[in-house]
């Protein structure tokens, strides 16, 4: 089933912007941040891929030449339209991202599928 939480209207998310939201993912409380890059809307979970901190300082996740985002913790440098990282200890991997929708003028966040709970009968 497919699961989704409204964030903001995109007006209020202009270029070079971020907004941050927390989200429930198998029974976990996590949190996420959308952003408007150059037009296009994007999202991710706000978790660095290597030691599993915020990448934000404050809601700032833009270098200083709003060209990337960066975690502030350990200087990994991501790209902001796919989550890559291209310099730091993560090199590779990839920011986890979420799907986001517009619907109206509002931006909705599509959520990972919860897992099934097991149909096992317990004996």
């Amino acid at each position: 089933m497919t699961r989704s939480q409204p964030l903001c209207p995109v007006a209020d998310l202009p270029p070079g912007t971020t907004r941050k939201f927390v989200f429930t993912h198998e029974g976990i409380r996590r949190e996420g941040f959308a952003a408007n890059v150059r037009g296009h809307l994007v999202a991710y979970e706000n978790a660095c891929r290597h030691i599993p901190m915020p990448l934000d300082d404050d809601n700032d996740f833009f270098t200083t030449d709003g060209e990337f985002f960066i975690c502030r913790t350990h200087g990994a440098i991501y790209e902001p339209l796919n989550g890559r990282c291209i310099h730091g200890p993560c090199g590779g991997l990839s920011l986890k991202s979420l799907r986001v929708v517009e619907v109206q003028g509002e931006l909705w966040i599509v959520l990972p599928p919860e897992p099934e709970e097991s149909t096992t009968p317990v004996e």
